[in-house]
C-alpha cells in the first residue's frame, strides 16, 4: 500500500470526535487515511466530511474540512491518503 501526504490535523473537537483538517491535496468520501502523530496512528475510510458545516464528497488542496474520526486525532497529526500500490 502506498501513501500520500494530504493534509495536517489543525483541530481535535473532542466531544465530536471530529479532526479539522487544512488539506494541501484531494480527498473524497470512501478514501481511506491514515492518520499518523507522535502518538496517534491508525487507519480509517472517510464516511463523511464536511466544509463550514455542510457535507460534501470531495474537497481540495486549501479547503479546511472536519472529518468524523473513529479514535482520538491531535494537532499537528498528519494525514495521508492510503492507495492500493
Amino acid at each position: 500500500m502506498a501513501e500520500h501526504l494530504v493534509g495536517t490535523v489543525s483541530h481535535y473537537y473532542d466531544k465530536l470526535g471530529v479532526a479539522g483538517i487544512e488539506l494541501s491535496g484531494e480527498l473524497r468520501v470512501g478514501d481511506t487515511i491514515h492518520i499518523l502523530g507522535h502518538i496517534s496512528d491508525f487507519t480509517q475510510i472517510v464516511d463523511s466530511m464536511q466544509i463550514e458545516h455542510e457535507a460534501v464528497d470531495a474537497a481540495k488542496a486549501g479547503d479546511p474540512i472536519g472529518v468524523k474520526v473513529n479514535e482520538r486525532a491531535r494537532v499537528h497529526d498528519q494525514v495521508f491518503v492510503v492507495t492500493p500500490d
